[in-house]
């Protein structure tokens, strides 16, 4: 683990500028899912961050580490609306001058956030990664400190507490399951985990749909050539991310992929038994966790629930669909 990009040290390192603005979130057993599911299930809930998602933390560690210029300068971002939320409030914290370029017609409600966070949105290109190259062919000579979704030390640093928070409370879970876009939590989530309790399993979750990051990670090679065609923004990516990837091709257990049909089932047992609402990444652990069931019984298992900013259009349908 020496060659990483990010070391366990450097969460560590970060732990004190994330905790300086947040607090931790809640790790909890909720009874009904442990019943459902045949093992004792935990839920971490990233989803009641102050942007809705758990990367603010990698935000808040990144941003406040700039230098005078940067600070200056500006940051730049590309995001299907978390990263860019991130972004837009340690901006905010920092007096930081924030432009994010999201796809067009993403989740309305997270443009929505974003912009009242003070950040300049753009919207530009069908999906993800044609707002990423638009970015990083158009803008980038802007002028502005350009921050990747992943390739990021400090950023995939700060969302390394995320786990550090997790081993507070449950020394030695069996497995962590976090859900994949293009991989800060998971790649985090390896580093700690695997100082602090080798044992326990890492398994990223990834979309039926868009299944860049799992099939780069099982072929051992980036490769660009796959589809990205699913429900759940925060899981829609069509070329992984050298870094995170690097980091998950060492310390990566498995990944498990999910179709939206069970991601919208997941939504709706995890607002019927816990009485929050996911949105369709924050639910993918879940609808793993069912999904392959038979593996995980009697096991201690954890959950990210990575964020909760479901567009509401969408509700009515998940309720229509699944309520008994």
């Amino acid at each position: 683990m020496s060659d990483l990009p990010v070391s366990y040290e450097d969460v560590i390192e970060a732990l004190p500028r994330v905790r300086s603005v947040l607090k931790p979130t809640a790790l909890f057993e909720w009874s009904g899912l442990s019943e459902l599911l045949g093992c004792n299930y935990f839920v971490k809930h990233e989803n009641h961050q102050p942007v809705g998602a758990f990367k603010i933390r990698g935000g808040i560690n990144l941003v406040s580490t700039l230098t005078d210029e940067e600070r200056a300068a500006g940051i730049l971002g590309c995001s299907t609306g978390n990263h860019g939320q991130s972004l837009a409030y340690a901006a905010r914290k920092f007096g930081v001058e924030c432009t994010i370029v999201v796809p067009a017609g993403i989740n309305p409600g997270k443009c929505v956030a974003i912009r009242r966070l003070g950040a300049k949105l753009i919207e530009h290109g069908r999906d993800f990664d044609e707002a990423r190259t638009y970015v990083e062919t158009e803008l980038a000579q802007s002028g502005l400190r350009y921050v990747h979704s992943a390739n990021e030390p400090k950023l995939i640093a700060g969302v390394g507490s995320m786990t550090v928070e997790i081993f507070d409370e449950l020394p030695d879970p069996d497995v962590i399951l976090v859900p994949i876009g293009l991989g800060s939590g998971t790649a985090s989530t390896c580093i700690v985990a695997k100082h602090l309790h080798p044992e326990t399993q890492i398994i990223g979750v990834q979309a039926e749909g868009a299944p860049a990051v799992a099939m780069s990670w099982k072929n051992g090679q980036i490769g660009t050539d796959f589809p990205c065609n699913t429900w759940a923004e925060g899981v829609a990516t069509r070329v992984p991310a050298e870094m995170t990837l690097g980091i998950m091709n060492e310390l990566l257990d498995d990944v498990i992929l999910v179709s939206d049909d069970e991601m919208r089932q997941a939504v709706y047992w995890l607002l019927e038994h816990t009485h929050n609402l996911a949105e369709g990444a924050g639910a993918a652990t879940l609808a793993a966790t069912w999904k392959e069931r038979s593996r995980f019984t009697g096991k201690k298992v954890v959950g990210v629930l990575s964020g909760g900013n479901l567009d509401l259009a969408t509700l009515p349908g998940i309720l229509e669909q699944y309520r008994e």
